[in-house]
């Protein structure tokens, strides 16, 4: 059984690019994005943490910290950012996890069940506050991840902690919002006055500013 929606992420120490650490204590009061890459000096993962370091801006404005793991060492880390910054004009800036062992890439359920060794496969974690998996995805090795989709999700996931509402398909950060059908209609007036009722199960409000 893998991670689960809604549990607690677990605890681990890490030695890393940026020192040693302590997971939830490095998470503090942030949201977290925990993602695994297959392997140093790939393509594609290069591709994917030098965007990851382009991006990390974005982050920072959500009050989201970025970790990275894969089963090399904290020296191949070092020599592989190098590779990055050259060919993707960014070089990683945040923490990248060496777990040669593979003990944490087992605990989230990382391991390529194919692979002859510790090949991670591409999972992504998002964790809140709380410490709880908010969300959690699995990509072949051959695909790289989209960050922006990460960004959207992580925009709906903070809107709706603090509001009753959800967000329908294909939502960005700023369009109108669904409401929880737990809110009774005299509630949904009160909370998100002028709401528009589409079915009696979809109702639809600004998102709140």
């Amino acid at each position: 059984m893998g991670i689960q929606l809604g549990q607690t992420a677990p605890d681990f120490q890490a030695t890393t690019t940026e020192g040693d650490l302590q997971f939830h204590d490095w998470l503090g009061s942030s949201w977290g994005v925990l993602f695994s890459h297959p392997k140093d000096f790939t393509p594609v993962c290069t591709t994917e943490l030098g965007q990851v370091a382009k991006m990390k801006s974005e982050f920072d404005k959500r009050n989201c910290k970025v970790i990275g793991l894969s089963c090399d060492s904290v020296d191949d880390h070092a020599r592989w950012s190098d590779d990055i910054e050259q060919t993707q004009g960014a070089r990683p800036n945040f923490p990248m996890i060496a777990d040669p062992d593979g003990t944490i890439a087992t605990t989230y359920g990382m391991l390529d069940a194919g692979a002859a060794d510790t090949m991670t496969v591409r999972s992504v974690f998002i964790v809140g506050p709380d410490k709880k998996v908010k969300l959690s995805l699995t990509y072949p090795a051959s695909t790289g991840r989209n960050f922006d989709e990460l960004l959207r999700v992580i925009d709906s996931l903070q809107l709706t902690a603090e509001h009753k509402l959800a967000t329908p398909a294909n939502w960005k950060a700023g369009e109108d919002c669904i409401i929880v059908p737990a809110v009774s209609n005299e509630d949904a007036e009160r909370m998100f006055p002028g709401y528009t009722e589409i079915k009696p199960y979809l109702r639809t409000t600004p998102a709140p500013r």
